[in-house]
């Protein structure tokens, strides 16, 4: 009786150990197989554990929770069926083949079943995907949609027009012709443009999937469907600077550039433009839109493109402003800091500024973040905590006021006139119309009369701020800043002590020196004249 007690005790408690075990071995080597298959594809497959909506496999027709789905021709497919669907159906060629027809014309490329929902049918104008199936056609190309009926009865040899956004999507036959060209060491590339069409302007995505709310991932998806995925780039994978060189294969300005990131990302792709105006490519300077996934956003705020995405409005929304928005100039100036002493052996230092500089609290406080979320970048993956945290450190300093008599401190020119500094805890020098986050802080409360101010005038604006406080009211518009005046050129000398400054919301602490701000080059965005607020329309 003892024995079989301790048989079965045994039994008992190995046979889930062992069986846990066997589940664990086979999921693993499930999950080899797959890499492998992802690996190998031509497909950009993604695995995920729930579909955001019914969903259907492409093979087997059955009703799937989870499996597989390329983000490029939208395919879905089960677990177990995945090696299948990977060598049945062909992913979007970014480049055709042969170069047979490749100057006019290329057909549809359908994918069977899960249409995008209230989709209708272009041949009958009924909604399609209405059936609990696997059901009608989507071309991966012109995202029109068809049903099953009218697939065999109209479109078998219809060819494929790219739909609504045909003058922003690169062909693949196109990029055929132009290889072709280059074999034959031919750079005419202005006389092959798509469709015969006058108003081609091919559109590159560069994304930063790092920037702000982390929704950099799911907007490379949904590009790579509506365009094609060779003008998609990710800027963890790829620097700007090579992703731009698909512009040198495209028409002499007509290139736009759509930037998914935050006001850095933007600092970033404007100086690896400025590369090629050193390199001598000025005639294929694209133009540059804004998606803002940052925290601040305070550059495309002031070009018409929110202070922030959070995935309200529609991708292909997005490509209709883009398309619809206009070309404007935007000022790039150079700040030099020389530090004071060690017999001028040490280079300056150089940035370009494109938003603003500043030195006083709010550097402080972007410094304290900054050396906050290196310790622990993890935690600063939502736009909502990174304003609190801000929040806390501008509290904190109404308190300490670490940066008090500021004027004592440094001495401010403008165009080479000396100003005399009130009692201040901050200077900073505007080149855009919004600062800290979506407030107009030149314009202040609005009720006094102030100087008109431009983002491609060649003008600085410079004012001073009393604190963390004073910041704290002008955000709310109850108060005015300390307008210091208009310049071209802004000369700051910190005499002693350190003080924490920044650019584009880089900051730094820095000892004695001499900070210059001069022009540098004008960089060309792009304006999205939409709806406006009511601060801007009364600024305007």
């Amino acid at each position: 009786a003892d024995c079989s007690l301790v048989f079965w005790t045994l039994c008992s408690v190995l046979l889930p150990v062992l069986i846990t075990l066997w589940c664990s071995f086979q999921r693993s080597r499930r999950q080899l197989l797959i890499r492998d298959i992802f690996r190998k594809s031509k497909h950009d497959w993604h695995y995920t554990d729930l579909f955001g909506q019914p969903t259907y496999c492409c093979i087997c027709a059955q009703h799937i929770l989870q499996g597989a789905f390329c983000s490029c021709c939208g395919l879905r497919v089960g677990e177990g069926c995945l090696k299948k669907a990977d060598r049945r159906f062909l992913c979007k060629e970014i480049m055709m083949r042969s170069s047979a027809g490749a100057h006019s014309s290329m057909p549809h490329h359908w994918i069977r079943g899960n249409v995008p929902l209230c989709s209708c049918c272009m041949v009958c104008k009924q909604q399609c995907g209405t059936q609990p199936k696997l059901c009608d056609y989507r071309c991966v190309w012109c995202q029109y949609t068809v049903h099953d009926e009218c697939m065999m009865d109209h479109l078998k040899t219809e060819e494929c027009t790219f739909g609504e956004f045909r003058d922003l999507i690169i062909p693949p036959y196109y990029l055929s012709t132009i290889n072709q060209l280059r074999k034959d060491k031919r750079t005419s590339y202005e006389k092959v443009v798509p469709y015969s069409r006058k108003h081609w302007m091919p559109v590159i995505v560069l994304a930063n999937t790092r920037s702000g709310n982390n929704m950099g991932e799911t907007l490379l998806r949904e590009f790579k469907i509506l365009l094609n995925p060779v003008q998609v780039f990710d800027l963890s994978k790829t620097a700007p600077a090579k992703a731009l060189q698909l512009c040198l294969l495209l028409p002499c300005n007509a290139v736009r550039v759509l930037v998914c990131g935050g006001d850095g990302t933007v600092g970033w792709v404007l100086d690896a433009i400025d590369e090629m105006k050193i390199k001598g490519k000025e005639c294929y300077i694209p133009q540059v839109a804004i998606l803002p996934l940052g925290t601040g956003n305070d550059l495309s705020n002031t070009l018409g493109w929110g202070a922030g995405y959070a995935g309200e409005v529609p991708v292909e929304q997005i490509l209709r402003n883009v398309m619809e928005a206009d070309g404007i100039k935007l000022d790039r100036w150079k700040v030099q800091v020389t530090n004071k002493g060690y017999y001028n052996l040490r280079k300056p230092k150089v940035f370009t500024m494109n938003n603003y500089f500043s030195i006083g609290p709010d550097a402080l406080m972007a410094l304290n973040f900054h050396a906050h979320r290196e310790k622990t970048p993890s935690l600063f993956s939502s736009r909502i905590i990174n304003k609190a945290v801000y929040f806390f450190y501008g509290t904190r300093d109404c308190l300490v006021q670490e940066c008090k008599d500021l004027n004592k401190k440094v001495e401010l020119e403008l165009d080479g006139e000396r100003i005399e500094l009130p009692n201040l805890e901050g200077i900073i020098v505007l080149n855009i119309g919004y600062w800290g986050g979506g407030c107009r802080l030149w314009e202040g409360m609005g009720d006094e009369p102030y100087p008109l101010a431009r983002h491609d005038d060649g003008l600085l604006e410079v004012v001073g701020v009393h604190g963390s406080f004073h910041c704290a009211q002008i955000q709310v518009k109850l108060a005015n800043p300390v307008r210091l005046g208009q310049a071209h050129t802004v000369r700051l000398i910190l005499k002693s002590s350190k003080m924490p400054m920044q650019v584009d919301g880089e900051p730094w602490a820095q000892g004695p020196c001499t900070v210059t701000i001069t022009h540098k080059t004008h960089a060309l965005m792009l304006y999205h004249s939409g709806e406006q607020t009511d601060d801007d329309a009364s600024s305007t």
